[in-house]
């Protein structure tokens, strides 16, 4: 049995601390007197602290304690939350992390100019680098601890070490480990702790300080805390180990109600079993396994509906059941909320109006929205240049702002929501808007359009992502050179989505993207052109009508059919693929839609539904906009999966050439 690199798993939970931390300083930045913000940003760098210090991680452990220093004070109400202090540990996480990636780095000149920078913050003075418990000498109390960890806290990862050096920090501190639970040689296990501490504690600080030590071993040890009588304290180096029996009643601490260290776990599950961490490339082999499970069920199927065997037949029913509830749990295991993705522009945005002077507010709906882990990991560029470009040529300044009779502070929204089978996500700022006269000029001095060329508002607009157009009359930092919207529109092609870009002058602009939610396993419908399958994702499917020869005939030259008193557009595969057989007598069309448009696609015959596992098309097509990838079908022969989006966007520009010719 292989076990995982210790160093590894805490780079990835120092990752997680990382993160949360962030967010509760940005949390922090919005509202300075939240005081929760501040504890857990203190918990937060509590913990990191120690954890480094436990795998090794001196200067990690020494850097984060400054931070911490600061928001103890700042918990302890000695100085005040700022702005200025958010930015400043902002500054210094950035930091850390790169002391948890590149421990043995040359780090030093970096952190002494950040920690200049969080002294400044904090006071003007300095933050102090002595333990907080020895602030105050004249005013001491003498506390006597009893603790013990769970007998598997070290097999678990839980040094005990590092608890007993935190309250060395405190104050004067005595301690005496009590060995009686410890077993005979031939009955001990060595990964299991035998050891409680009995500790004399003389300090400053107040009995909640002690409880902070202990805070994230809380819910699993035994901790009784006694405060002797304040008069007494001179005695510590003498005290013994016993404590007073006659201590008053009312000055002992509730113990925490926990079971025995040396006792056996009982029934109940670990709370830290679960949630179990998989490393990605796991899912992903298993989501491979998962395919080809689906791809045999179906052939299995279809040698079972050509067999006369019943019992085959039951059996093909239970696998088809079996590996369809695989198939649905394996898809909601990679099933991401885009709060993981939105989370992390909210640290770019203050970024981003620090070095704009400009003032921004992130506003986030709908990261609830669930999508496969691999379209979110790709998502992240194309989301990055599209709020850089918002908050650099989208917003205003405050005082133009003000003068156009706007709020002082730009507003970006970054909402998700899912439609049939895509989510969209859209980044809508209300700035200045784009400019379609320096658009259009730009695009015809860069040979991008003829002249005066009679193009609709969104044809126009999706001239922004060609390679190399920037409207910007100055190229800054952070945009301008007309490379991170020729970014965007590449990822989102390849996702097989859309963009759609809708913009008024002085109100602002608004991007969507319309992006599949997996790109693994779909449920599809099956139909036949021809001599060829083709597959059409479900998800995109509305109705299924039939096509007689009289209806075929009299649509001839206008490729409309009427739908309840709607005109809809229809696409005949036949001749978009080229056939060259004879249609069906009774042709089938399959009416599909992206949200309020429809289009409907002429087909020979419906076969029914089908499990599709996507695979990828190869080099040569991946400029055949047709098709978003393909499939095994049961007896080995592969079926193109259609682009609903593509066609539908083909059935318009048909609809909108009929409407100008007629």
């Amino acid at each position: 049995m292989s076990f995982p690199d210790p160093i590894a798993v805490f780079r990835t939970e120092a990752a997680e601390l990382l993160e949360q931390i962030e967010a509760g300083l940005l949390d922090l930045n919005v509202n300075l007197g939240d005081k929760d913000q501040v504890d857990a940003v203190f918990r937060g760098l509590h913990t990191l602290k120690g954890s480094g210090a436990m795998f090794g991680f001196e200067a990690l452990a020494a850097f984060t304690h400054h931070c911490e220093t600061a928001f103890d004070r700042v918990r302890k109400g000695e100085v005040p939350a700022t702005h200025a202090l958010v930015t400043a540990v902002l500054e210094a996480k950035d930091h850390m992390r790169a002391l948890v990636e590149t421990p043995n780095g040359d780090h030093e000149a970096q952190s002494e100019r950040l920690l200049t920078n969080l002294r400044a913050a904090v006071d003007g003075t300095g933050v102090p680098a002595a333990a907080p418990g020895a602030a105050k000498p004249d005013n001491r109390t003498l506390f006597k601890i009893r603790f013990s960890l769970p007998q598997n806290a070290m097999a678990n990862g839980t040094n005990p070490l590092p608890l007993l050096d935190e309250l060395r920090d405190l104050g004067e501190c005595r301690i005496v480990a009590d060995r009686s639970a410890i077993p005979a040689l031939d009955l001990l296990a060595p990964t299991d702790l035998y050891l409680s501490w009995e500790v004399e504690l003389l300090t400053t600080q107040p009995r909640s300080a002690i409880d902070d030590v202990f805070i994230f071993v809380m819910d699993e040890m035994q901790l009784e805390v006694t405060e002797i009588n304040p008069e007494a304290p001179k005695a510590v180096a003498q005290a013994p180990v016993e404590a007073p029996k006659a201590a008053q009643p009312e000055a002992v601490a509730p113990k925490v109600a926990v079971p025995a260290p040396a006792a056996p776990a009982d029934n109940k599950p670990n709370k830290a079993a679960e949630n179990v961490r998989v490393p990605a490339e796991k899912l992903d082999e298993l989501m491979d396994r998962v395919g080809e499970l689906v791809i045999a069920q179906s052939r299995l199927s279809q040698l079972a509906g050509g067999s006369g065997d019943l019992q085959l037949r039951a059996v093909s029913e239970d696998v088809e059941r079996l590996s369809g509830e695989l198939r649905d749990t394996m898809m909601v295991l990679r099933m991401v909320p885009v709060a993981h993705l939105f989370s992390r522009f909210r640290r770019l945005v203050h970024d981003l109006a620090n070095e704009t002077g400009k003032t921004i507010e992130l506003i986030t709906e709908g990261e609830t929205t669930e999508v496969d882990k691999s379209v979110i990991e790709r998502l992240a560029d194309p989301l990055v240049h599209l709020v850089r470009n918002s908050c650099d040529h989208g917003l205003e300044t405050p005082e133009e702002r003000l003068a156009a009779g706007k709020t002082q502070a730009g507003h970006i929204l970054l909402s998700a929501r899912q439609q049939a089978g895509e989510v969209i996500i859209t980044i809508k700022d209300d700035g200045r808007g784009i400019n379609k006269d320096r658009v259009r000029a730009k695009a015809e001095s860069s040979g991008l359009i003829q002249p005066n060329a009679n193009l609709t508002d969104q044809e126009l607009y999706q001239l922004i992502f060609q390679p190399g157009f920037s409207t910007a009359q100055t190229v800054t930092n952070l945009s301008g050179r007309g490379v991170g919207m020729d970014v965007v529109k590449r990822t989102i092609d390849a996702l097989r989505g859309t963009i759609n870009v809708v913009s008024h002058p002085g109100e602002g602009s608004e991007i969507s993207l319309a992006i599949p939610l997996t790109l693994a396993i779909i449920d599809g419908l099956l139909v036949r052109v021809g001599t060829g399958r083709y597959v059409i994702p479900l998800s995109a499917v509305e109705e299924c009508l039939e096509l007689s020869i009289e209806e075929d005939m009299r649509s001839r030259g206008r490729s409309f059919i009427s739908l309840r008193d709607s005109l809809v557009p229809f696409l005949r595969l036949r001749d978009l693929f080229r056939t060259g057989t004879k249609p069906d007598p009774f042709q089938k069309v399959v009416v599909i839609s992206t949200g309020s448009e429809r289009v409907g696609l002429v087909v020979d015959q419906i076969i029914g539904d089908h499990q599709t596992v996507i695979k990828a098309m190869s080099k040569l097509h991946h400029d055949v906009a047709t098709f978003s990838g393909a499939t095994i079908l049961g007896d080995g022969d592969v079926a193109l999966i259609l682009d609903v989006g593509h066609l539908v966007a083909e059935g318009q520009q048909q609809e909108a050439h009929l409407r100008a010719a007629g």
